[in-house]
């Protein structure tokens, strides 16, 4: 084959999941996920794993990068990109087709560039310094940087500090080996109306309270995990806590959950919409095509590769 892996990226609530699987079956392929967050035991409902989307029939599709570490554990993309490689080396080695789906643009890029993270160590003096800065200027500072790491989940503090600790380590050890193999990838993207991403997004966060979001957040605190802990992981982590602990109404944490979701997702767009201008071609198919019409036109794209 002349590609090394298929890649389906796209915002929250796109149907992403369950058209890899389908896919999948067609392909004879294993899905290696691509999610910052569905990495956690116990955080299910809040991560929207989903995990029903994988059977396809009567048949599970392989997953993997899903329920690898507890909660609580601050899993990073330097460990994100060392599991990569395991998982897709070992599929490979099973002469099957391995499938990265996920909508963490820092994760995907992270592999299809074959740019080699380095474990940074922590610099103590750095973020007693950056301590003492405004978010609004950390903001500032991470993005004078202007490389792959230059964006960041900017609405928690502790991320954004170590994304500048990351950066500063990297400026001043220039010589640190930075490449990979390069894998060739075939990138499909399921494109929808940001109205009906809107819709779905909605839709879905009504679900998924009824279906124990809240009670799931309400037991990682019974497990000893503390409030800042859980607000790390963000967006429902964040503001369920916040609502638990009787910060918000149930109303407010309903609109205001809604309303950073929906900026997620528009970051999401931003964050592949850059990746099409460094270069990486993204085969966009119709999110509201019907499921066969979709794997019909990725599998001819597919066979114009072989």
């Amino acid at each position: 084959m002349n590609y090394d892996i298929i890649t389906i990226l796209g915002p929250t609530a796109s149907g992403k999941t369950s058209f890899a699987a389908n896919l999948a079956t067609n392909l004879n392929a294993e899905i290696i996920s691509g999610d910052s967050r569905q990495v956690y035991r116990g955080m299910d409902i809040g991560t929207g794993k989903d995990l029903k989307d994988y059977i396809v029939g009567q048949r599970m599709i392989p997953y993997h990068l899903i329920d690898i570490v507890d909660a609580g554990y601050e899993y990073n993309i330097f460990e994100y990109q060392k599991d990569f490689y395991k998982v897709f080396n070992e599929i490979k080695d099973r002469r099957k087709i391995p499938i990265l789906c996920g909508g963490s643009g820092m994760y995907i890029e992270s592999i299809l560039n074959g740019y080699k993270l380095i474990q940074v160590p922590e610099n103590k003096v750095l973020r007693d310094e950056l301590e003492k800065i405004k978010t609004e200027k950390l903001v500032k500072i991470l993005s004078s940087y202007g490389s792959l790491h230059n964006i960041s989940d900017t609405s928690d503090r502790k991320r954004l500090i170590r994304a500048i600790e990351i950066q500063q380590y990297h400026k001043t050890n220039k010589d640190i080996q930075t490449k990979l193999p390069a894998i060739k990838s075939i990138v499909f993207g399921i494109d929808l109306e940001r109205d009906e991403v809107r819709n779905r997004i909605t839709k879905r966060l009504k679900t998924r309270l009824q279906e124990g979001m809240i009670e799931e957040v309400k037991e990682l605190m019974k497990e000893g995990l503390s409030s800042e802990q859980i607000k790390f992981y963000g967006l429902e982590y964040k503001f369920l806590t916040s609502y638990i602990m009787d910060e918000f109404s149930y109303d407010e944490m309903f609109r205001q959950l809604n309303t950073a979701i929906h900026q997620f997702a528009k970051r999401q767009m931003t964050w592949f919409r850059r990746m099409e201008k460094k270069g990486f071609k993204i085969n966009w198919i119709d999110g509201k095509l019907n499921l066969e019409t979709k794997i019909n036109k990725c599998i001819e794209i597919i066979n114009s590769f072989e």
